[in-house]
């Protein structure tokens, strides 16, 4: 079974960076497959943030885009989520997803049995004004 595994979420000010880790032992990332980020932020639904895929096309939602970059390391099965000039909205659980296919570009919610075959346990951002 897939674990994956989130890191880096934390609390800063507005302005400031963050950059969020995710390792998935077992899940073959190749071109056929995506790897990604959601987000939950308080009364919210679950938001797509970024994705890639193994042929490393990426997609970004409008409210990040410049501001958040996604990479990928096939090697360590990893992907990274680099955001800068954070603002308080960016506040919420980043959720890191994976599938041997395609990540959902609207889903209900940030889970199991949504849009992904993988999903990790969330990690929390918050940023202060």
């Amino acid at each position: 079974e897939v674990q994956m595994m989130e890191s880096g979420g934390g609390s800063v000010q507005a302005g400031g960076s963050l950059r969020l880790s995710c390792t998935a032992p077992g899940f073959t990332f190749d071109d056929d497959s995506d790897m990604g980020w959601y987000r939950r932020a308080p009364g919210k639904e679950c938001e797509s943030v970024s994705r890639i895929s193994g042929d490393r096309s990426s997609y970004y939602a409008d409210s990040v885009r410049g501001r958040f970059t996604i990479s990928q390391d096939n090697v360590k099965n990893t992907v990274y989520l680099q955001m800068n000039s954070l603002k308080p909205e960016d506040t919420a659980i980043y959720y890191c997803a994976a599938d041997e296919a395609f990540l959902g570009a609207v889903v209900s919610k940030c889970g199991e049995g949504y849009g992904a075959d993988f999903w990790g346990k969330g990690t929390l951002v918050t940023i202060s004004s």
